[in-house]
């Protein structure tokens, strides 16, 4: 028994590493039992992430480890190690693009800690701070690769990848039959299929990547069941395979604590994106998080807040969650008694004045409470949140 863990097999232009796993596994010698792969997304904002910065792992059972040593051997040598050394620049992203580096690992009869899972998910971390491995192949592709291994599944999800055929990678469009997909939307199980505002397919990649489509759902049957309706469906185009994977996603296991704190105040920057300053730093609500970008705008100095993200730099929160704890009320003048007028400042010290019977009064201010926009927690559409985000219907 031991455990297999792989990543960064591809470029933006080229290769998957899904796809290079289902390659190895389908490959393995008879003898050699597979159990359910594992999907596992990482550290968002990772350095030298290609795209959803995901790595695989898996636990193999057999009583020959030499001779599936010497299959994995053979395999990187032919299959994995080419892919050293790819690099694609995005063409809609200024991050820089690093080349591909990639990295296998293989612990028998006990692996690490799940705290380096932890780590890796929560903030960059580097290939000096990876546990040793009993048999290592490659470089950067480790630090995936091992936190893929130390990952234990907890409230886990699914989902079933179909991979295109071998003339068809390297191609942007995609054929995924639309009906048999609305079908599956609305099966209780499934998530993040389509986009209920726009009607717009989520499960199908934009790139040249390898990858049909992926069906996400929270049990093992349903993501099977699916993944093979729409695969098999009659305007769906042919492919070379499918694997069900249980997945990080949608767990949160990105996230720690939800932070409470106040607003100093806030500054809406380009576009529409929010800056809150709190007595913790800054908190960023962008543009396209819709809800949690309108809640921020309408917060004011001293509303007691709270909040969750990840902060890819000291002091700052890109916000993936908020909700408001107590505001301020608002202040306004009291309306006359006879001409139900509100009354106006006379200027400072000088109190307030009907503007219509000309009655004065002292300078007083009535308290209203502000109603919020949103009740309790928000988070972004469904098209903007991270592959780890966890519904706040769930």
């Amino acid at each position: 028994m031991g455990w297999l863990g792989l990543d960064d097999t591809d470029s933006l232009e080229q290769g998957c590493t899904t796809f290079t796993f289902h390659l190895l596994l389908a490959g393995l010698p008879d003898a050699v039992e597979v159990l359910p792969p594992k999907l596992v997304r990482l550290w968002p904002f990772a350095q030298q992430r290609t795209r959803g910065n995901a790595a695989v792992a898996v636990e193999l059972k057999t009583e020959d480890e030499e001779q599936l040593l010497e299959y994995l051997e053979t395999f990187w040598s032919q299959h994995i190690a080419p892919f050293a050394g790819r690099r694609s620049e995005s063409h809609h992203d200024s991050r820089q693009q690093y080349p591909s580096d990639p990295g296998m690992v293989w612990f028998s009869s006990e692996r690490p800690e799940e705290a380096f899972y932890t780590a890796s998910v929560r903030h960059e971390v580097q290939l000096s701070d990876v546990p040793p491995a009993t048999r290592s192949w490659g470089g950067q592709g480790r630090i995936g690769a091992t936190a893929a291994v130390c990952w234990r599944e907890r409230q886990p999800t699914w989902e079933a990848i179909v991979w295109r055929t071998l003339e068809r990678h390297g191609q942007n469009e995609r054929f995924v039959c639309e009906a048999t997909l609305h079908r599956i939307d609305h099966l209780p199980s499934t998530f993040l299929s389509r986009d209920p505002r726009k009607g717009t397919s989520f499960v199908a990649p934009r790139g040249p990547c390898p990858v049909l489509f992926g069906i996400r759902a929270r049990d093992a049957d349903t993501a099977q069941r699916a993944g093979t309706e729409l695969r098999n469906a009659e305007q769906t185009e042919d492919s070379i395979g499918m694997r069900v994977f249980v997945t990080n996603q949608a767990t949160d296991d990105h996230l720690s604590e939800p932070v409470q704190s106040t607003v100093l105040s806030t500054e809406v920057l380009n576009r529409g994106s929010t800056c809150i300053v709190t007595e913790n730093g800054q908190w960023m609500a962008f543009e396209e998080s819709g809800p949690i970008k309108l809640l921020a705008q309408w917060l004011r100095p001293g509303d007691v807040i709270e909040g969750n993200g990840l902060s890819p730099e000291a002091g700052v929160m890109h916000l993936e969650k908020l909700r408001l704890i107590s505001s301020v009320p608002s202040r306004e003048r009291p309306k006359c008694d006879k001409c139900k007028v509100r009354m106006k400042s006379m200027g400072s010290g000088q109190g307030c004045r009907c503007p219509k019977c000309k009655v004065r009064t002292n300078d007083v201010w009535n308290e209203v409470p502000r109603v919020p926009p949103y009740p309790s927690w928000v988070q972004p559409p469904h098209g903007s949140r991270r592959h780890l985000a966890k519904p706040l219907e769930w």
